[in-house]
């Protein structure tokens, strides 16, 4: 098990002491198998985008050699064309398989590998690393960009036989801003300059703050209404604004956030993405009480049930115990600890931020 010694800059009031850091640490590790993959929990699915939130999560904990396996995972199962597909089944506990369940393939879940693999390099400094995942993330990248419609948005995915779905997800979209960004830090590390990228992030961070019609309406959605802010895009007042319109809509007091509107159902994973998005825009208080208010899905030995359901039945809802959700707190935990790495791939203020007018 990790040792509260290794988690203490987890520490937070009212959500973490470092031995909870520590069960909370164990309990991703516990699900991830020897070969990389983290499903979301065992004999359940493993999706790419999930996968490597667990596995920054772990490189915030210091796990770094278990993230490691985790994007050498990536590494083996990345498709010719760049991708991954959507899903892949985990199998029986003691007889993994990797067979795909869902071969579409989302442009954010293949995006979000250049996020990974920078905070990994942060975190450890690892130059021989990055060099082994620069081909994997230049071609997840050009895949995700062939994508790009001529608005500046991301069509969402392929479908299994290849034909692209032009239809652009905001969320997604935001996502895929933040790897962006983080595939050329990755990029300008390397010493490999990559302008059609900086000028597809421009047009992109365009698209998101000053044309939403170019998405697809999802504004019932909590992710909807924080990740423009989340992903970096919408910064300022714009963000601010963004924000203070949907609280009352989207902030359960004392519980957390709705996932979706009206739907009485709390999840720990979009709780934790809001405290992230309130760290980014500078509101520790608020994304503190946030990532309190979330502390009732924690169960025994360090993990938290996905989401509550607080009307009629008060029921949790689904009865699963997931590795992402357990990331995404810890996520949040070390952003507003101050861990380097961390508020580095979230905070932005490093990352570079492509070619295009100032939108926001």
């Amino acid at each position: 098990m990790t040792s509260p010694e290794r988690t203490e800059h987890l520490v937070l009031p009212g959500v973490l002491t470092a031995e909870e850091a520590a069960e909370t640490v164990a309990g991703i590790l516990a699900v991830q198998r020897e070969d990389g993959a983290i499903p979301w929990f065992r004999g359940h699915h493993l999706d790419p985008w999930d996968h490597t939130e667990a596995a920054m999560a772990l490189d915030a904990a210091g796990e770094h050699e278990a993230a490691a396996r985790a994007y050498e995972w990536l590494i083996r199962h990345q498709n010719e064309d760049g991708s991954w597909y959507a899903a892949y089944a985990d199998g029986e506990a003691d007889r993994p398989t990797d067979r795909p369940t869902d071969r579409g393939r989302e442009t954010n879940f293949c995006a979000y590998i250049a996020v990974g693999v920078w905070h990994h390099f942060l975190a450890t400094g690892d130059e021989i690393f990055l060099d082994r995942m620069w081909p994997a993330v230049f071609a997840a990248i050009e895949f995700v960009l062939a994508l790009q419609q001529p608005g500046g948005q991301i069509g969402w995915k392929r479908e299994a036989d290849g034909s692209p779905v032009n239809d652009a997800l905001l969320t997604g979209s935001s996502s895929i801003h933040q790897a962006l960004r983080c595939a050329l830090a990755i990029a300008e590390e390397r010493e490999e300059p990559q302008p059609d990228w900086e000028l597809a992030a421009g047009a992109l961070a365009h698209a998101i703050c000053r044309h939403p019609e170019r998405f697809l309406d999802k504004n019932h959605y909590s992710m909807d209404w924080y990740y423009p802010v989340l992903g970096g895009a919408m910064t300022g007042a714009d963000a601010k604004s963004r924000i203070e319109g949907g609280w009352d809509d989207f902030v359960v007091p004392g519980l957390g956030v709705r996932c979706v509107l009206p739907n009485p159902w709390v999840t720990g994973g979009e709780s934790c993405e809001l405290a992230l998005a309130l760290w980014v825009m500078g509101e520790s208080d608020r994304a503190l009480e946030i990532l309190q208010s979330v502390q009732h899905l924690r169960v025994e030995g360090g993990m938290y049930w996905t989401g509550y359901v607080f009307e009629g039945s008060r029921a949790v809802w689904p009865e699963e115990l997931t590795t992402w959700t357990a990331g995404s707190l810890l996520l949040a935990v070390a952003a507003l600890g101050g861990d380097e790495a961390t508020t580095a791939v979230f905070g932005g203020e490093r990352l570079p931020r492509g070619l295009a007018p100032d939108c926001c």
